[in-house]
């Protein structure tokens, strides 16, 4: 009996069904919590584009400790936003966050307390560095591709040069 097929499609049903409904949950506009993942006395920010440009929300931190906070209207993003800070006794977990628009609309996000430092991220949209930096440890060679495909070649040859001499003395019982 042939079960590839069958399970194949039972597989693609399943993708398909969740690709379809990505897209529905995505248009509510839920409460995006940034960073997700925070330790305890630091800032968090929170917002929404489901309460509209110019709605407010009412939002609810108790679960991890800060209380009730307000969302105001961000108009050059589109979005309601507001910032809290993760009390410093807060146990790690993970906390729903929820917000009422002025409309009515609940929206929830979830934040993760972890007691490891985070490392700073930077925010959505913020220019990420790039190249070298010259910090007088590392290398000789520096950042030259032609100069580190010539170490490299020069190391593959001793490593090569190396075993061939192993493996002649041990064809030859001299080892």
């Amino acid at each position: 009996m042939r079960t590839g097929r069958p399970l194949a499609a039972a597989a693609f049903a399943v993708t398909a069904a969740a690709f379809t409904a990505s897209p529905a949950t995505a248009s509510l506009g839920g409460l995006e919590v940034y960073p997700a993942t925070a330790s305890p006395g630091s800032t968090v920010t929170v917002s929404t584009t489901a309460c509209g440009s110019r709605g407010t929300a009412a939002g609810d931190a108790g679960a991890v400790g800060p209380g009730p906070f307000t969302l105001a209207p961000d108009k050059a993003a589109g979005r309601a936003t507001a910032r809290f800070e993760v009390p410093a006794s807060a146990q790690p977990g993970t906390y729903e966050i929820t917000a009422r628009c002025s409309g009515g609309t609940v929206v929830t996000g979830d934040l993760i307390v972890s007691m490891a430092q985070q490392a700073a991220a930077p925010a959505p949209g913020a220019p990420v560095p790039r190249g070298h930096v010259p910090t007088g440890m590392g290398g000789a060679l520096g950042p030259d591709p032609v100069k580190t495909t010539a170490g490299v070649a020069a190391l593959a040859v001793a490593a090569a040069g190396g075993t061939w001499l192993l493996h002649r003395r041990t064809r030859d019982g001299r080892v």
